[in-house]
């Protein structure tokens, strides 16, 4: 885990621009056919097209692990997380739903 954790932390400082009124989140995306989750950065710049960066790829494809890395994320940064892939699974740790519905991009 902290192999992979330290190399989205890494990207993500270096990718992380603060910019104002530049809204920024994480898309974690579930790879169903690759069997990997996916990071990426997402920013949006004054009502501009939506960019994204892709921030690194988890092999390890268990949710137990993944939650992990997103509880360290959670901590170690303020951003919001949306997920795709992920309808009407639930985390194992609290047997919450991760994803209710898809979104219209999905």
């Amino acid at each position: 885990m902290n192999n992979d954790l330290k190399i989205i932390e890494e990207r993500l400082n270096k990718q992380f621009k603060r910019q104002a009124n530049t809204l920024y989140w994480l898309d974690i995306a579930n790879n169903i056919y690759a069997q990997k989750f996916n990071f990426f950065l997402s920013s949006q710049f004054n009502k501009l097209p939506q960019r994204s960066i892709p921030l690194h790829s988890i092999d390890h494809y268990q949710l137990d692990y993944l939650e992990q890395i997103i509880n360290k994320l959670k901590q170690d940064t303020q951003l919001t997380f949306k997920y795709y892939g992920f309808v009407n699974l639930v985390w194992p740790s609290s047997q919450r739903i991760i994803q209710r519905q898809r979104h219209g991009e999905e």
